[in-house]
């Protein structure tokens, strides 16, 4: 078997021209090829979880973050979904499965680079989310390192919010804020709403329909950042729908958020993601080479639209009292203003304790 040097070191190999050479010819075995074309093709691959405790795993899960939710207000309809962001972070089974070293693996095969997991999102309902590509929001550079892994805590109805996702929809171009006419930093819009319209236009003119994922416990889906996904309406408010994504990204890259970004403008929402396995923050590469702290602080959009004379925070924004009263962004080291600006705002945050 001759050897084969990837020429294109800067594309995902399931997403690469030279996918076969690298991956085929026997290289692998049956499963992973299986994975890894179904990834190629369909943009999504289902595959057994590979931990032997599962079924305790997903129990003790289910029982100790019930608590932490508002389930009448979610029934009655005042949430839309119910989330739990980074339970990995005390939640020691919620960690066990973030770090799974098989699935680790498994996807630095897939991609080319070595993987390590950098969120967890815990849910014990359907998320009923507008379908939606994470390439908006999750991104890197080199583009589309950065995959997903979901699976099931239990069995999952087509009453449950089962996921729902278009075949095919990968392959498409990544479009960002410049191909929509949206300028990020006038108006510092930090959810998908803006981006809704063209996803239901692209559905519409590819003619792609939906495929819902009604799931048994311990399935688990990869799919791939730019994969049209979503969640379905949760019918039965008498049922859960328990489930963990993980997400991940990949070593020697940087890792911003298109959605909070305008490049023209010098605007670059630069992300500083954990390494679940380490604990530690990881910092943004290029080529090799670590990306200059003092260009990721000048390229803020906060200090962006500050520079361009925008002021958008409240005029009694005391940053002292939002991370007080936001004890998860002052633990994750983030500034307060930026995450307000970026993620608060949108997600309703109080700014004061």
């Amino acid at each position: 078997m001759r050897n084969f040097a990837n020429p294109l070191p800067g594309v995902p190999i399931v997403e690469s021209p030279f996918f076969e050479e690298i991956l085929g010819g026997g290289r692998h075995d049956e499963e992973t090829y299986r994975i890894a074309s179904d990834l190629r093709d369909r943009g999504f691959a289902v595959f057994e979880f590979p931990d032997p405790e599962f079924d305790r795993l997903s129990a003790e899960i289910r029982t100790e973050l019930n608590g932490a939710f508002n389930w009448e207000a979610w029934r009655s309809g005042d949430l839309p979904g119910l989330r739990i962001q980074d339970a990995w972070r005390f939640n020691a089974n919620v960690r066990r499965l973030a770090t799974n070293e098989a699935v680790r693996r498994l996807i630095s095969i897939l991609y080319g680079k070595e993987a390590f997991p950098f969120q967890s999102l815990s849910f014990p309902v359907g998320t009923q989310q507008h379908y939606h590509t994470d390439s908006i929001h999750f991104s890197s550079m080199p583009e589309r390192f950065m995959c997903g892994v979901w699976v099931a805590l239990e069995d999952i109805g087509p009453d449950q919010g089962p996921l729902i996702y278009y075949p095919g929809s990968h392959k498409w171009p990544i479009y960002r804020n410049e191909h929509i006419g949206h300028a990020h930093v006038g108006s510092m819009q930090t959810t998908q709403e803006v981006y809704e319209p063209i996803w239901r236009r692209l559905v519409d003119v590819n003619g792609i329909s939906p495929e819902r994922f009604t799931a048994r416990a311990g399935q688990a889906l990869i799919w791939a950042a730019n994969l049209l996904h979503g969640g379905d309406v949760h019918i039965d408010k008498s049922l859960t729908r328990w489930s963990q994504v993980t997400h991940y990204y990949f070593d020697d890259c940087s890792y911003y958020t298109p959605l909070c970004s305008d490049e023209p403008f010098g605007s670059i929402q630069f992300r500083s993601p954990p390494n679940i396995l380490t604990g530690e923050t990881v910092r943004n590469h290029y080529l090799g080479r670590d990306v200059p702290a003092d260009f990721i602080a000048s390229t803020s959009p906060f200090e962006v639209a500050r520079r361009l004379g925008s002021n958008l925070l409240p005029a009694d924004f005391d940053p002292a009292a939002y991370l007080q009263a936001n004890p998860d962004v002052a633990a994750s080291g983030q500034d307060a203003r930026e995450h307000y600006l970026a993620y608060g705002m949108a997600e309703r945050r109080r700014i004061r304790p």
